[in-house]
């Protein structure tokens, strides 16, 4: 990929109603922010781009919260702003996240029109016992309604989003939820692990003991049937917890993976670039009010988490590489770094090997069956 093509994040901070097992910086009831968060949105836009002029946009991902939940005008407005002030190029991929009770006909109009081709769409399960016990404002019913307005209206782009392991889940639930999904045949499904989070409904559902999270025995056996059931449907299992058609992977997923650069835009919007990770500040009014004072200092919604060096960068790459089922290519680390990882981190790999988590092949390194099993419940503490 040409070094100076990277990817949008746009953050919509509102929704109808936070699930219960949401940590996003994310807000109910806010409607009357949203235009000034839109113009504040804009104003950073073209901020951005001022400073980053030479960049191609290859891919532009809005995520939340809930972006259908705004009116679409706020949205086409984001995207013609994107457009108007970056070089976005012609084959963009441009997703945008959408929830069943949030989408009607007309907003989904406005979205192909303004260029969105890709959408994706969260379920989480087709239970609905399961769906009111985890906070979602929907039923099944209302999410095949949803889907099947995506499809009238034109998009061949389709994510739908599940979650396992979720409290009082069995197995045949979860193999109920990927049956009825597989049979709609969306280009690509993502399934989940639950995450318990402090500071959410459903961790003080769990420490209550109103709700009882899942033996491990019992995710590990879930993780194994998603993968086996979607991949004799001709999904491919690209990364840890995503499956697609071929041809349908993510690319703005798969850019973060291959530790390409992108820009976050919009309240705690994270940002990878110039070998710096920095994230956007988490208050809405304070973000609102900084971009859109006229003396406002336009770095001062900005907090820098890393700034890399050389080592720090082979690191992440190498952990962000095993996420992908064909692993880390030999040939790829050498041409981004010149050294051979297998010498750079050899005492790690040596360990790892042993240990039966990974395998090293002639180009490649990767996850063994034991490493990705453990890397889908404990992946952030794993290597």
């Amino acid at each position: 990929m040409d070094k100076n093509e990277i990817g949008i994040y746009i953050h919509i901070p509102f929704c109808m109603k936070k699930c219960f097992y949401c940590d996003f910086v994310s807000y109910a009831n806010r409607e009357d922010m949203v235009e000034k968060y839109i113009k504040a949105l804009e104003k950073e836009i073209k901020i951005k781009a001022e400073e980053n002029k030479l960049l191609k946009i290859n891919t532009i991902y809005i995520g939340g919260g809930t972006p259908s939940f705004i009116d679409s005008k706020h949205i086409v407005y984001i995207i013609n702003a994107i457009k108007e002030f970056f070089n976005v190029k012609e084959n963009a991929e441009i997703t945008i996240e959408v929830n069943p009770g949030t989408v009607t006909k007309n907003k989904l109009e406005d979205y192909i029109k303004c260029g969105i081709n890709r959408i994706s769409i969260g379920l989480q399960t087709t239970n609905n016992e399961l769906l009111k016990q985890i906070g979602r404002i929907h039923t099944y019913e209302q999410f095949l309604e949803t889907y099947n307005l995506i499809r009238m209206v034109g998009f061949n782009n389709v994510n739908v989003d599940l979650m396992l392991a979720l409290p009082n889940q069995t197995i045949k639930d979860l193999e109920d939820s990927l049956n009825k999904v597989i049979m709609l045949k969306p280009e690509h499904i993502s399934v989940y692990s639950l995450i318990l989070e402090e500071k959410t409904k459903l961790y003080d559902l769990v420490e209550s003991g109103k709700l009882e999270l899942l033996d491990e025995n019992i995710e590990r056996n879930m993780y194994w049937k998603v993968k086996k059931l979607l991949e004799q449907n001709g999904y491919k299992h690209y990364e840890i917890s995503n499956f697609a058609k071929q041809g349908y992977e993510s690319k703005h997923n798969l850019n973060c993976w291959n530790q390409e650069e992108y820009l976050g835009m919009g309240l705690a919007a994270h940002s990878y670039l110039n070998n710096k990770r920095y994230s956007n500040i988490e208050n809405l009014e304070q973000y609102i009010n900084k971009l859109l004072e006229e003396e406002g200092i336009k770095n001062d919604i900005v907090t820098v988490h890393e700034e890399q060096t050389l080592e720090d960068k082979q690191k992440e790459y190498m952990l962000l590489g095993l996420r992908k089922i064909e692993g880390v290519k030999i040939s790829d680390f050498k041409n981004k770094f010149v050294q051979n990882p297998i010498y750079v981190f050899r005492k790690e790999l040596d360990k790892l090997v042993k240990e039966d988590l990974i395998q090293v092949e002639e180009n490649n390194i990767k996850l063994t069956k034991k490493g990705l099993d453990l890397a889908n419940l404990v992946f952030e503490e794993f290597v």
